[in-house]
């Protein structure tokens, strides 16, 4: 048993409580509130701090273990290769204060296990298994024959390419035969793809329904990748659960996604990233320069129009010497802050309403609320006042997952 006292509690969803203590039970918060009616604990460890929080959720990330963003890379690496870097990965999620990572693509339905077993320390992962695409989609790779790349799918499982209703239906029970917790969709082109343009929506009509139909047998949701405005209407039309980037969303998209529920996830950590370093292909380079200003107009558009925003960073590297990887994910925090959000606001974006993104997959988890998974962290300084400390592991002091300390 761990009691915490802090100065400040976040909890998540709604307002901070200044003097508070939360205590963890095993794996679940048993108390979460001021200090003034906590429980006596005699037994429990106490830890003093500045800022307790719920841990973080990154609902937007890539466990690939790359260490660069060539994606035409992918097959020439060993999965088992790529596979050993990402338990670096893990840990450096874990330093960064994130306990709970939605994988939208990637080894993540492999690593889930390593985890929940124990054999690798890591965040909580939720994870879809393969990206699904359209031939000549964002999720293919264009520089390859095409049965080259249908081979790596089958080999690697970072992607699954899929055409027309019936292809479709039976690659997303592939992936739930691998027990992926929600299904990923390119419902348009985008940046790190060679030749097809973001704005171009790629699944038909019928295709988005099949794939959403077939998800929901499952009590999965379906996230879609999302750059042009017309994948995402057809994408909501079918019932996505969440739009991934939403470059294009204006106050139609908007009034979509509040009528249908549907969650934005903002992804800026990797456009800023990919600006300032200029780490990309150059095909990669030019179409994120044309997109990046209005990616951050449709973000202050979407918070503006009340649509439910969660955090999401789409960090895919190894290696926190370089641009958009693992390790970094606290900087979508500060980065919200800049477009507009209140720290308040970024932080219930990057806890509470994570678990959200899972449909009835999700957790109780996100909140400091007794009966919750005790996902938490400690901060030696305010977020509130200074949201950057975040962005940075070494402010975190302390990260619990499921009650069991894993940092400090």
């Amino acid at each position: 048993m761990h009691r915490i006292e802090a100065n400040l509690m976040i909890p998540g969803r709604g307002e901070p409580t200044r003097d508070a203590v939360v205590v963890l039970d095993g794996a679940a918060i048993s108390y979460a509130g001021p200090a003034a009616g906590a429980p006596d604990t005699p037994a429990a460890t106490v830890v003093r701090t500045h800022t307790v929080m719920p841990g973080l959720w990154d609902c937007h990330g890539h466990l690939m273990g790359l260490l660069s963003l060539d994606f035409s890379r992918l097959p020439q690496e060993p999965v088992a290769l790529r596979a050993a870097r990402v338990t670096a990965d893990l840990r450096a999620a874990l330093d960064a204060g994130v306990t709970s990572v939605r994988e939208v693509g990637g080894l993540g339905v492999y690593l889930a296990r390593a985890v929940a077993e124990g054999t690798v320390p890591g965040p909580s992962i939720y994870a879809a298994g393969a990206v699904l695409s359209t031939t000549g989609g964002h999720g293919d790779l264009h520089s390859y024959p095409a049965p080259w790349v249908t081979d790596f799918s089958h080999v690697a499982g970072d992607l699954q390419l899929a055409d027309g209703p019936a292809e479709c239906a039976r690659a997303v029970r592939l992936q739930l035969r691998r027990d992926a917790k929600l299904i990923k969709i390119c419902a348009s082109g985008g940046v790190l793809s060679e030749v097809d343009h973001p704005i171009h929506q790629q699944f038909t009509d019928a295709e988005l329904r099949a794939i959403v139909e077939v998800a929901g047998l499952a009590d999965r949701v379906v996230a879609a990748h999302c750059h042009g405005k017309p994948g995402m209407l057809a994408a909501l039309e079918a019932g996505v659960r969440t739009i991934e980037h939403g470059t294009y969303l204006d106050e139609e998209v908007a009034t979509a996604m509040r009528e249908t529920g549907a969650i934005l996830v903002t992804t800026r950590t990797i456009v800023q990233e990919i600006l300032e370093s200029r780490a990309a292909p150059p095909y990669a380079q030019a179409k994120l320069e044309a997109i990046a200003d209005r990616h951050a107009g449709a973000l202050a558009l979407a918070r503006e129009q009340g649509v439910r925003i969660a955090m999401g960073t789409d960090i895919a590297l190894t290696g926190r010497h370089l641009p958009n990887s693992w390790g970094r994910n606290g900087r979508e925090l500060p980065l919200l802050v800049a477009n507009g959000f209140t720290p308040l606001a970024a932080i219930e974006a990057a806890t509470g309403t994570g678990p959200d993104t899972l449909g009835p997959q999700a957790p109780r988890s996100g909140q400091l609320v007794a009966g919750y998974d005790a996902d938490v962290l400690t901060v030696d300084a305010d977020p509130l006042d200074d949201i950057e400390v975040l962005a940075q592991p070494d402010h975190v002091t302390g990260v619990w997952r499921a009650g069991v300390r894993v940092k400090g």
